[in-house]
Order: structure tokens, then C-alpha cells, then sequence
């Protein structure tokens, strides 16, 4: 049975580890973490800021991406544009994959932390990409997921607002979810070791009781572990008890944000929120609380007279260039010589699935399904997860 350890158990880290599980009764799944999901109230909001995954809203906005580039111009410039389009489809189709995935969650298991709702999108400044999208959305995926296009003509647009949509979508309460996540992992039978590793190379090195070893890692570190890449993303918000029936999310034409994220399950509303490349504060600045809630009433005055619940602040591990979606063949050891390929090296399989900033929960599922595919690559296992303790797949 090959033996897999995943590294991280933010929601990246947990719905591979799951899918893992889930997809394949061959493999054995071990998650190795510094911090695992735990409740709000016991969460650290300074020791533990790093631990993205709980200070997150989290909602899901489907981000249209570009056409195709029709030139067959073979210029850098172009080429750069085709591969920006690329990707961008591909993080699209992780978007829808997590929408039908979550929708099956929702259905089957009530209590997992999910709503699904409305999700409103004000633009002050709309995009190409944005402007380009049909009435029905057909060309996104979107025809069967109530979208349509909001109306100026008819007042639903919010002064200073020149386009905007709405669709179905879904919220969760991270803490909630992640914790579901994780106790639907180890009731199917998968691991998991609190301790902090610097290398996805150390997970070779430690005593797992695992008999054969390690067969391949997950990389799910969320910063890669010394990518020079990779870089903070600070993101402030307001956590208030104020219900609000709707996902609604502005940019604004300075390229600010103003956002409602409803948790439900008894977790507020979190209202947003800034985004600071390389700002490593963890005190929350009252002048940002201030300015955040009174945007957000002037886009949505029916939120009422505020209740605040906390400030919250959070790192996202962002990455220039995308997420990191991929296998590697490492080398363990020195050598015969201490540095070369002689006998005392071994190789070893990594797959990486890191840096998704703030689209962690948006592109979860997506990402584990192709981490799964990645992970047969490296060592085999197909079969279908059919007789596990309940007899069913997710």
C-alpha cells in the first residue's frame, strides 16, 4: 500500500488529503502539520497568523478569464498572453470543479459548515474579460448556476457601480469546514502528526511507523518552503454578528475591495477587506475597521447599524507566476562521494500544490483532483474508494 504523506493542513492541505482517501482505497494518507483546525474562539490571532486557512472568509467568485488570443503572432508578448490565458482557464475549471463538489458536501452533509446563496459582483471599473461575458454566462459554465447581468436601467446597481452580476454560489465557515474536513479524513482512516517541518525532503527522515516508508509528498505548505516566489499578502477584515443574505463583492475603480462574506453556523458576517503585498503587521489598524464598514454600508445600506465581533488579520501566501501545481523528482542523501549520484542517493516524488493566495478554498477541490492525478503518476493506486465505513464516495 503506498504511503503518502501530505504537508499542511489548511484547506488546500486537508481536501487533498481527503481526496486522496477518497479517491483510492490503495493508498495510505498521513497529514503533518504545525496547526490543525480548531474553533474560533480558540484559534491564536497573532501565533497562529500564518495559519491562513482559518482567517479566511471564505466564499467563492467565478473570475472570468480571457479569450483565447486569436494572433499567431509567435512575439514573447503574445506568448504571454496565451500562457496568462491558460492558466487563468485552468483555475476557472478548478472553480467549477469545487462548485459541483461543494454542492454534493451541502447535500449530503448538512452539518459540514457550507451555504449556498447569492453571490452579487459590483464593478466600478469592469474588465475586457468582464464586459465580454454573455447574458446567460454559457461561454463560463454558468447557465445552470442563475447567473444573469444586473441591470443599470433598472436600479441594481449601486451609484458609481457600471457593471454587475449575480449568480449561485457558495460560503463557508472555515472553521467549521476545515474541522470537518479534517474529522471526515481520520474517520476514513488517514493520520495525521502535529509538527513543524522545514522540507518537503524531512518528511523522508522521520519515523512515521509507516513499515515501508514514504512514497510520495504532498507539498501543501502553503509557502513552499524557501520559494523565492512566494511572498505575504496581508488582508484585513471585520468580523460583525450583522446576518446578510447575500455574497456581495465591489472593486472599486482604485483597485480596492469592499466584500460581505456570511459564515452562518453561528459565525457573523465578515466584512472586507484589504489586500498588502509584503506587510507583515499583525495589529489590526482601527482607521482600516472604520473604513471597511462604511463602504461597505454605502454599497449595501440594508446591513443595519454594525455589531462588531473582532478585527481579524491574515497572511496569505501568495505566489508571483500562480500556484505551483506539479511533481518533482527529488534526490535524497550524499552520495558515495557526499555529493554526487552514487549509491546513497535515493529518488523521490513531490507534488507540489502551494501559492493560491486567496483562492484557496475557491480552487480546493480542483486542485486535489489533479493532485490525485499527479500522485498515480509517481505511485500508481486506482482504485475507487467503494467499501469504505459508509460505502460511499464524496
Amino acid at each position: 500500500m503506498p504511503n503518502i504523506v501530505v504537508i499542511g493542513a489548511g484547506v488546500t492541505g486537508l481536501t487533498c488529503a481527503l481526496q486522496l482517501l477518497e479517491s483510492s482505497s490503495a493508498y495510505s494518507v498521513t497529514i503533518i502539520a504545525k496547526d490543525f483546525p480548531a474553533p474560533f474562539s480558540t484559534i491564536d490571532p497573532v501565533g497562529q497568523i500564518d495559519y491562513t486557512s482559518p482567517w479566511g472568509g471564505a466564499h467563492n467568485r467565478f473570475v472570468p478569464p480571457p479569450a483565447p488570443p486569436k494572433t499567431s503572432e509567435s512575439s514573447s508578448k503574445a506568448e504571454e498572453a496565451e500562457a496568462e490565458a491558460k492558466y487563468m482557464w485552468k483555475e476557472h475549471d478548478f472553480s467549477l470543479a469545487t462548485y459541483s463538489k461543494m454542492a454534493q458536501l451541502v447535500e449530503r452533509f448538512p452539518e459540514a459548515g457550507i451555504t449556498f446563496m447569492k453571490g452579487v459582483e459590483y464593478l466600478e471599473a469592469p474588465s475586457a474579460n468582464h464586459l465580454a461575458i454573455s447574458p446567460t454566462g454559457a461561454e463560463l459554465g454558468l447557465q445552470d448556476k442563475g447567473f444573469r447581468l444586473l441591470s443599470k436601467q433598472e436600479g441594481e446597481l449601486p451609484e458609481g457601480v457600471s457593471w454587475g452580476c449575480e449568480y449561485d454560489t457558495w460560503c463557508v465557515n472555515p472553521m467549521v469546514y476545515c474541522c470537518f474536513l479534517l474529522n471526515r479524513f481520520v474517520y476514513l482512516g488517514g493520520g495525521v502528526l502535529r509538527k513543524r517541518v522545514r522540507s518537503a525532503e524531512e518528511a523522508w527522515g522521520l519515523d512515521l511507523g509507516l513499515g515501508d516508508g514514504v512514497d510520495a509528498v504532498v507539498n501543501a505548505s502553503g509557502t513552499g518552503f524557501g520559494d523565492p516566489n512566494v511572498f505575504v499578502t496581508r488582508g484585513q477584515t471585520v468580523l460583525v454578528s450583522n446576518p446578510c443574505a447575500q455574497t456581495i463583492t465591489r472593486q472599486n475603480s482604485d483597485g480596492s475591495w469592499t466584500f460581505s462574506v456570511p459564515r452562518n453556523f453561528s459565525g457573523g458576517t465578515v466584512i472586507g477587506g484589504t489586500k498588502e503585498p509584503d506587510n507583515f503587521c499583525t495589529v489590526p489598524d482601527p482607521q482600516v475597521r472604520k473604513s471597511l464598514l462604511e463602504r461597505f454600508a454605502q454599497t449595501h445600506p440594508d446591513i443595519g447599524e454594525y455589531e462588531v465581533l473582532a478585527d481579524i488579520v491574515g497572511r496569505r501566501p501568495t505566489r508571483r507566476g500562480g500556484m505551483r501545481l506539479e511533481r518533482e523528482e527529488v534526490l535524497l542523501g550524499t552520495g558515495e562521494d557526499g555529493q554526487g549520484e552514487g549509491k546513497g542517493r535515493k529518488k523521490m516524488m513531490v507534488v507540489h500544490a502551494y501559492g493560491l493566495g486567496g483562492r484557496g478554498y475557491e480552487l480546493s477541490w480542483g486542485v486535489a483532483e489533479e493532485v490525485v492525478k499527479l500522485v498515480r503518476e509517481c505511485v500508481g493506486g486506482g482504485g475507487v474508494y467503494g467499501e469504505g465505513k459508509d460505502g460511499a464516495k464524496l
